[in-house]
């Protein structure tokens, strides 16, 4: 089994965030599961199939990957796959993450501790993107810990051993699966240390009409949450240098 990659240095951060994502082939990336299907499609697992989970699941299933979805109510799931098509499917959040090469956690932060201790050993070496903003009002104490932690290093111990890339929490949910439609191109920030992981998570986003941008490691997570310099739509010259100046 392949080990996950090392850590990135500021140098390879910097190589890394000047590529275009047309650059990347995810048939030839690494994964800890079972390889990507033919044509460089993988299979995603979305945990928390809200607005978030579903507008990003309908988006890579329309793009030709197969996509399970899971939340607290299998049958809502079902119909939501049964409407999407055939690259849909749903299951519970342990079929989910059990099934993805890449799984999408997309739930109210105060739910992170309990699905970490219960998908613990099926997580370890996944590829997850983490969409989900701590709000004090509604996830309580866990959110205000999470904000002063840093919500991509907080992320990180919740759901350990996963390969963790900090995305999708910058722009309202309610745009997320029509903003990538208008031109100009939307930047999208990103965050995270593991750079097999943030290839595949760059080519997923560049895919669906986002242009990525890594803003840094999983430090700078902190940064992208809704109130923050970086939250809104914005281009990826705007992103790079508001992140540039943090």
């Amino acid at each position: 089994m392949k080990k996950p990659a090392a850590c990135l240095s500021r140098r390879q951060f910097i190589a890394l965030a000047g590529h275009g994502a047309a650059a990347l082939t995810l048939l030839n990336l690494p994964f800890e599961g079972h390889a990507a299907a033919p044509g460089g499609k993988v299979r995603i697992g979305v945990v928390g199939s809200g607005n978030v989970g579903t507008a990003l699941g309908r988006l890579w299933a329309q793009a030709g990957h197969q996509v399970m979805f899971s939340s607290r109510s299998l049958d809502a799931d079902k119909t939501l796959a049964k409407e999407i098509g055939a690259n849909a499917s749903a299951g519970s959040p342990k079929d989910a993450v059990a099934f993805g090469d890449v799984i999408l956690f997309a739930v109210p932060y105060r739910a992170l501790p309990d699905l970490g201790k219960e998908l613990a050993p099926a997580l370890k070496g996944k590829i997850v993107i983490d969409a989900c903003n701590p709000f004090p009002d509604r996830d309580g104490d866990i959110a205000n810990w999470a904000r002063e932690k840093g919500a991509g290093l907080a992320s990180s111990e919740l759901l350990p051993g996963a390969r963790i890339v900090r995305g999708f929490n910058a722009i309202p949910a309610a745009r997320m699966g029509a903003a990538n439609k208008q031109p100009p191109r939307i930047g999208m920030p990103i965050a995270g240390d593991d750079k097999g992981a943030i290839e595949v998570v760059t080519a997923l986003v560049s895919e669906i009409g986002y242009e990525p941008v890594l803003v840094g490691g999983l430090a700078m997570g902190r940064h992208l949450i809704p109130g923050s310099p970086l939250a809104g739509e914005r281009s990826p010259a705007e992103i790079r240098k508001i992140a540039a100046g943090l």
